[in-house]
C-alpha cells in the first residue's frame, strides 16, 4: 500500500490540513444504509471524513487532493466500550475462578500496590494490542488515570477515559471515601477531556455491590453536570445484587433509576441478569449497554439478553472487558462469539446476521458511548480506518456484498488487518506499529506483573 512518509516509530507527524483521497478494492462504511462499495474511495481532511463514495463519483477538486491506493477493504475503526486495558499487567492470573473470588483474591491485591508508571506500560502495550488488531477507540475504566491519558496519546489511539470510583484493600477514606476520588476525576475532567481531539473524559463507578448508592448518585451528577459519560458494571453475575436489592426494597436497576443514577448519558457494561422490568428501565433511561461475551463466557457470569436489547431499540456496543479476564483485546473474535451465542441463546440460526454483529463492533459501539462520529465512515465522522486485506482464503469464494460482510464476521480474523488511521494519521501500516515500541512495552509490564505478582 502506498502510505505517506513518517517521521519514525515513536512519534506521529501531523501534515497540514490537506485532502486525502483512499481508493480501496472495497469501503464497507458501516453507517447503516450502505452495505459495501466496490471499490469505494474514502477523502479525509484534517482528521475527519469529507466524503465517500465510488471512486468515480468523487472528482478532484485540484492538487490539494492527494490519493492513495489501499490494498484490501477499508472499515471504519473497531470501538471497544468497555475495557481495563492496563490490566496486561495481571493478564493470565487466577485463571478458572469466578468474578468475585478472582477480583477479592487475585485481582484488587495486586492492584493496591500499582504506581503510575505501571498503568502508563500496561496502557501503551494494550494500546499496541489493540491497534494491531483494528481498535481504535476504547472506553477505559481504571485509575492513574494522566498515565493511562499520556499512553494513549503517545501511541496515537484514541479513548473515552471514566476514571472509577472504588475502594481497594488498604485505602481509608473515611465514610464517604468516595468525595476525594471525584475532585480528583473533576480536575481531570477540566485539565484533559478534549486533549488532542483524541481523549474524552468521563466518570465512572465500578459497582452497586463496591459503590454504596450515595458515591453511585454523586459520581452520576458529576457525570451530568458535565455532559459526560456514567459508566458502570451492572447484573453481571446472578446474585451480585442480592444484598443491595434486600437493603434498598428493589433491583439494582429500579433503584438506581429511582436514585437519578441513570439518568443523562450512562454506559452499563454487561448487563445479563435483568428482569422484563429491569429491561424497561433500561429502554425508559435511555440506557446503553457494553456486551462483552468473551469475558462473561470464560468467568461463567451468564450470556446477555442480545437480541432482546436490539428489538427494544437498546443501543449496544461490544466490549473486550480487560485483558486480565477475557484475555485477549481483539474485538473481532467479540464480534463472532457475540452472534453465535445470539443465536444458541434463541435457538434461531438466523438471529444477529453478519451485518448487525459488525455494526455492534462499529457504528452501534460508537452510539452507545454517545459518540455518532465514532464507528463509520461517513462525512463529519472521525477518520479513523482500518485496512484489511482481502487477498486471503478466509474471502474465497466472493460472489457478491453480502458475502463480503458475512466473510468479514464469519471467516476473517484480526491477522487480516494490515493498516490503521486515527484521525488520518497512520499508525499501524503493513502491520507495523509507527507509535509504540512493541519491544520496550513487552519487557516493561512483564517486569512489573513480576514485581506486583511478588507482592501479593
Amino acid at each position: 500500500m502506498e502510505e505517506p512518509p513518517s517521521s519514525g516509530p515513536t512519534r506521529i507527524r501531523h501534515e497540514p490540513i490537506a485532502t486525502v483521497r483512499y481508493v480501496a478494492d472495497a469501503v464497507v462504511p458501516c453507517d447503516g444504509t450502505v452495505a459495501v462499495l466496490r471499490p469505494g474511495a474514502v477523502e479525509v481532511t484534517g482528521d475527519s471524513v469529507v466524503r465517500v463514495g465510488r471512486p468515480g463519483e468523487l472528482r478532484s477538486d485540484g492538487p490539494a487532493v492527494r490519493e492513495i491506493r489501499v490494498e484490501g477493504a477499508l472499515l471504519p475503526g473497531f470501538v471497544n466500550t468497555h475495557c481495563h486495558s492496563p490490566m496486561t499487567l495481571f493478564r493470565g492470573t487466577g485463571e478458572n475462578l469466578p468474578l468475585l473470588r478472582w477480583l477479592e483474591e487475585v485481582l484488587w491485591p495486586r492492584e493496591a500496590h500499582l504506581v503510575a508508571d505501571d498503568v502508563y506500560w500496561g496502557m501503551t502495550l494494550a494500546a499496541a494490542e489493540l491497534l494491531a488488531y483494528g481498535v481504535t477507540t476504547t472506553c477505559e475504566m481504571y485509575f492513574h488515570e494522566d498515565a493511562m491519558a499520556d499512553a494513549i496519546l503517545e501511541a496515537g489511539s484514541r479513548a473515552l477515559i471514566t476514571p472509577g470510583v472504588l475502594q481497594l484493600p488498604g485505602d481509608d477514606g473515611g465514610a464517604r471515601w468516595w468525595e476525594p476520588c471525584l475532585e480528583r476525576f473533576a480536575d481531570f475532567h477540566e485539565r484533559r477531556d478534549g486533549q488532542a481531539g483524541r481523549i474524552e473524559v468521563g466518570f465512572a463507578s465500578h459497582a452497586a455491590y463496591t459503590v454504596p448508592l450515595p458515591g453511585l448518585v454523586a459520581t452520576a451528577e458529576a457525570a451530568r453536570a458535565r455532559g459526560a459519560l456514567f459508566h458502570v458494571h451492572l447484573a453481571e453475575t446472578e446474585d451480585e445484587g442480592n444484598a443491595f436489592s434486600a437493603e434498598h426494597g428493589g433491583s439494582v436497576p429500579k433503584v438506581l433509576a429511582d436514585a437519578g443514577v441513570l439518568d443523562g448519558r450512562v454506559l452499563a457494561a454487561h448487563s445479563i441478569w435483568l428482569s422484563p422490568a429491569d429491561l424497561d428501565v433500561y429502554v425508559d433511561r435511555d440506557v446503553a449497554v457494553a456486551h462483552c461475551p468473551q469475558s462473561n463466557a470464560k468467568l461463567a457470569s451468564g450470556i446477555a439478553p442480545l437480541t432482546e436489547f436490539l428489538a427494544r431499540g437498546v443501543r449496544v456496543g461490544l466490549g473486550t472487558d480487560g485483558p486480565a479476564s477475557n484475555n485477549d483485546l481483539d474485538l473481532w473474535e467479540e464480534m463472532r462469539l457475540a452472534a453465535m451465542l445470539a443465536r444458541l441463546r434463541t435457538g434461531d440460526a438466523g438471529a444477529l446476521p453478519a451485518a448487525t454483529a459488525l455494526d455492534l463492533a462499529t457504528r452501534g459501539a460508537g452510539r452507545a458511548l454517545g459518540r455518532p462520529d465514532l464507528g463509520v465512515l461517513a462525512p463529519g465522522a472521525k477518520a479513523d480506518m482500518v485496512a484489511v486485506s482481502l487477498d486471503d482464503p478466509a474471502f474465497v469464494p466472493l460472489l457478491d456484498d453480502d458475502m463480503l460482510l458475512d466473510h468479514l464476521v464469519w471467516s476473517a480474523s484480526s491477522r487480516l488487518v494490515t493498516d490503521v488511521w486515527v484521525g488520518g494519521v497512520p499508525v499501524v501500516v503493513d502491520r507495523q506499529h509507527r507509535t509504540v515500541d512493541v519491544e520496550r512495552a513487552r519487557d516493561e509490564v512483564g517486569r512489573r506483573a513480576a514485581r506486583l505478582a511478588a507482592a501479593d
